[in-house]
Parts: C-alpha cells; structure tokens; sequence
C-alpha cells in the first residue's frame, strides 16, 4: 500500500513511442494519429455541474495537465442523469446517462475499441451512479482496459450487500485509490481488499498566493469584523445548526463577529426538498436575533472568490454531522487558505489537524464549539502557530503533489505505454522581489507577507546573492542586476575592519546584540562563497 504521497523527483525523457487511435465524442474509432500520447479517461461529473467530485476532478485534471501533458492526454466522460444536462467544452469526450442501461453499454464499446486509451479511472460515490449499482457493475465487467477507481467514500461495517458491491468493483479493478489512512484500513479490515492494491493519495490543496486579510474585508465590506466561515453546497448534513446555536454565547465576548454561510443549496437537495433547510437556517437567525452576525452568500463562488472569502475568514468552522464522511474537498479549501479550522471529527479532520494543526470538537455540540472559537479569537499567536503548522503540512497534499502521485501510479499500471515526462515549472522570482528592500533581503515572512519586524541577516543576502547570479547565468534578465548590487551592499555593510562578517541587523539597519552571542562561522563562509561566486561571472556583464 502506498503510504501517503509520493515524492518521485525523477524527470524521464520520452522515448518516441508511437501511440495509435483516437475516439471521436460521435464514437466509432477515426484516423489512426501517429505519435498521439496515450489516453486517460476521467468517468466523473465535471463542471458546469455543481458538485464537490466535478470540482475535485477539475482540478485534478488541470494539475496532471500542467505536470505532464506531454505524456498523456486526460479526456472526460460526464455523468449525468435524467434530471442534470449541462453544456460541456470539447475535453468531455463522452456524456454517460447513469440511468439507461444501454449508455452504459455503448460507452464500454467505445472505451474497448480505443486503442488510445490507456487507463479509465473512475471517480466513485454510489450516488453518481445507477441506485442499484447493477449498471455499474455490468459496465465495469464488460471493459478491457486497465481501470482505477477512487472511493470517496468508504462506510465502515458493511453489510453483506454492501461489502458484496464493493468487492466486485475492485474485482474488476487494477487498483483503487482513498484519501485518508482510515478509509484504507476499513477497505482492508472491513471489505477484506488485499493491501497491495490500494494508494492513498490525499485530497488536493491549492497553493494560494495569500492576500492581505484586512484589505480583503476591506473589498467585501466586511473591515472591523472577526469572520467566521463555512462553504460548500448546502445540505442538512452540513450541520450548519450547530454554528448558529453556538453564535449567542461566541457575541457574548466578541460583539463584532459575523459568519458567512457560503454556497448554495445542492441541487439534488433542491429537487427532493427544495429550500427547507436553508429556511430553517434563515428562520433559525431570527429566532436567535442574529440578523447582524449571519450573513448567506448564496452562491456557487467562483475559485478565486472563493479563495479570498476564506483569506479573510479568521476561523473556519467544519460542523460535518456525518461520522463517516472520509473527506471533504471544502475542508482542503480552507487548509489551502492558511484558515485555522475547528472542526467535527470526521476522518479527514482527525488526521489533518493532529499536533497542533487545528480543534477537533463533537458533533452537534454548540457550547464546545462556542468555547473552542472563543479560544482561538483570544489567542493570535496560537491562530498564527496554527495557520503556520497546517500550510506546512499540507505541502505534501498540493495538486501538484496529487498530480505526482496519479502519473506514477499509471506509468505503474501500464508501464508499456506510459514514460513519464515531467513538465518543469518557470523559475519565479516574484518572492524574492518581493522580500527586497533597498538595504536587503527581510529574513522571514509571515506566510508570503514580508516582516520587516525580523531584521536581515548576511546569511540570507549571501544566499539571494547566489540565487540571482545563478538566475542572471541562466536567463540574463536584467532585472536581476539592482538585486545582486542590492545583497553585494548589504554584505559590504556586514564587513567588519578587522576582516570578518557580522551577521544581523534589526528593521532600522542596526547590528543586534545576537551578532555577540551566535556561531557567525556558516553566515561568513557563506557570505565568502557569494563574493567568489559574483568574481566569477564578472564576464557576463
């Protein structure tokens, strides 16, 4: 079993292979295009369609084409049922109607007389498919292509219908994926599938270039409030009842809070109830007079909006009623956007928000809820410490990383066609630009806002100086130049007449007490080493 994310650095050169077939949306097999890379076929709903899985696959496939699109091509088959039928861009190759039988068919005759596809990979909730799963089934039976199936969810405890479908569908399967190491464990100690044949591969985060807070509740209008948050499609699970409970004894001590409920109501919700919960909700603030601490952004946001309403939340709160519930793509969200989160324990939050990383509270417990925020609001080098420990963690869950993770699993999988060619990133200097004043490079940031209140240090310019130069070497953009000059005067400044460096210096440029109490030895060879590397590229300018 794959112990969480893989962090494969290898960068393969493509050997030339040829790869047959292509399959049009209009489905039978059309000219044979030499060289074309193979076929990854996402079966999944995709956008317009407004559910978490579309979105969690939107992202993946935009990641896996970033890093490696010249190894494979990734195409969509959308799945949508008698009630959902959206306007799809030219990547939906195929639409899958999961209610007719004879779809299902068709579609696994088109996927077997393919020769360009080299894997179907299958985002899995039985409510995207037939109610029965009998369809399914049938149509994961009738394929002969190599097939992954991501579970995004997994119930503990099976019954002997459950356990049975599950089991057939791995059957059928080369491999299958989860996001957590709890739904791992229950797929080998509930539904007995060997370990060998399940990869966890967390759910994606974003890297989010972080915002200032203050000026993005400026833009909203929302400046002078503390902000809570929760996002998703709404639904009676969200436990969103809970927040609302909790809000009176939160006001009590923090009179200027305000909690945004964003997202609209899902749309199978919609068709079966309507707005029932959402005017329970609605109805809900009222009875509490909480008319000037709730706000519904009722909504499906746009990714960057999105991002810069959880920037500006202060602490999010994930109040799942559902114990089962293996992951949740909101919860990601709110990780990706350095929010400190409170949350119920479901099993993404237990293993995500461990040492520290986040406040675990029961289900449906407004005063525990209520205490845990107060807690957080009172405390800012304890939100600091929090947002800081998740932004760490969470670099091994960026879509980048998840992107890694599926291309060597299918180079694994089907090894004969698939040579992994790793798109390299362009070299960006925007931080560094960024972190330079016209004395130096500031030592620390907070997130990716500079603070000046850390000084410099001649370690850290003699490090920028090397990178420039280096930089300069490679690209010989001239932009680089009022950089290298910039380090080179601040190492100048640390040079002591008795020949050696000092080390720090505060905010106002003045050397600090610390230069009288530190092993200075690593900052001056390193100051040496940029002053030798600058002499050596002197025939560049």
């Amino acid at each position: 079993m794959t112990n969480g994310i893989y962090f494969d650095k290898r960068i393969v050169e493509m050997k030339g292979k040829l790869f047959p077939g292509l399959t049009s949306k209009k489905g039978n097999r059309t000219t044979i295009k030499p060289h074309a890379p193979p076929e990854i076929l996402f079966i999944t709903s995709y956008p317009p369609r407004e559910c978490g899985i579309a979105t969690y696959s939107y992202d993946l496939k935009k990641a896996l084409q970033n890093k490696f699109g010249q190894t494979f091509s990734l195409k969509i088959c959308a799945l949508e049922s008698e009630i959902e039928n959206h306007p799809y861009t030219d990547e939906v190759k195929y639409i899958l109607n999961t209610a007719n039988a004879q779809n299902y068919y068709e579609l696994a005759q088109h996927i077997n007389d393919d020769d360009n596809i080299s894997i179907v990979l299958i985002q899995h909730e039985f409510g995207l498919f037939d109610r029965d799963g009998n369809y399914f089934q049938s149509f994961l039976n009738k394929l002969t292509k190599p097939i992954v199936v991501v579970f995004h969810t997994v119930l503990p405890k099976p019954d002997e219908s459950l356990k049975f479908k599950i089991s057939n569908i791995v059957d059928t399967c080369n491999a299958v994926i989860v996001m957590t190491n709890n739904s791992a464990q229950i797929l080998m100690h509930d539904y007995k599938i060997p370990q060998d044949k399940i990869s966890i591969i967390s759910h994606g985060t974003h890297l989010v270039k972080h915002l200032n807070k203050e000026s993005l509740k400026e833009k909203f209008n929302l400046s002078g409030r503390k902000i809570l948050s929760t996002f998703g499609l709404i639904s009676g699970g969200k436990g969103i009842e809970t927040t609302l409970e909790a809000l009176p004894y939160i006001i009590k001590k923090n009179p200027n809070i305000l909690f945004l409920i964003i997202g609209k109501t899902h749309p199978s919700v919609i068709k079966h109830e309507g707005e029932k919960y959402r005017n329970m909700l609605m109805q809900k603030v009222v009875a509490l007079q909480l008319q000037d601490h709730v706000k519904f952004v009722n909504t499906y946001l746009p990714l960057q909006d999105l991002l810069e309403y959880l920037q500006l939340t202060d602490i999010y709160l994930f109040t799942s009623r559902d114990p089962h519930q293996a992951v949740s793509g909101t919860f990601s969200y709110a990780i990706s956007c350095g929010c400190p989160i409170i949350s119920t324990p479901i099993p993404h939050a237990c293993e995500v928000l461990g040492d520290d990383k986040g406040i675990i509270v029961d289900f449906d417990n407004p005063k525990q809820l209520a205490e845990a925020v107060d807690h957080l609001l009172d405390d800012e080098q304890l939100r600091k410490n929090i947002i800081s420990s998740a932004l760490q963690s969470m670099a091994a869950t960026t879509w980048e990383n998840s992107a890694l993770a599926h291309a060597v699993l299918f180079e694994k999988i089907d090894a004969n066609k698939i040579v992994l060619q790793y798109t390299i990133p362009s070299i960006n200097t925007d931080h560094i630009k960024k972190l330079t004043t016209d004395f130096g490079i500031i030592q620390f940031s907070n997130i990716n806002q500079p603070d000046i209140n850390s000084g410099y240090t001649l370690d850290d310019n003699a490090r920028a100086l090397i990178a420039l130069c280096h930089h300069y070497a490679l690209t010989n953009d001239d932009e680089d130049i009022p950089l290298i000059q910039t380090y080179f005067n601040f190492i100048k400044h640390c040079l002591q007449t008795e020949g050696y460096f000092l080390n720090y210096a505060d905010e106002k440029r003045n050397f600090t007490e610390q230069n009288h109490n530190t092993n200075l030895a690593d900052a001056n060879g390193r100051a040496i080493w940029a002053l030798g590397y600058l002499i050596s590229m002197s025939h560049l300018v």
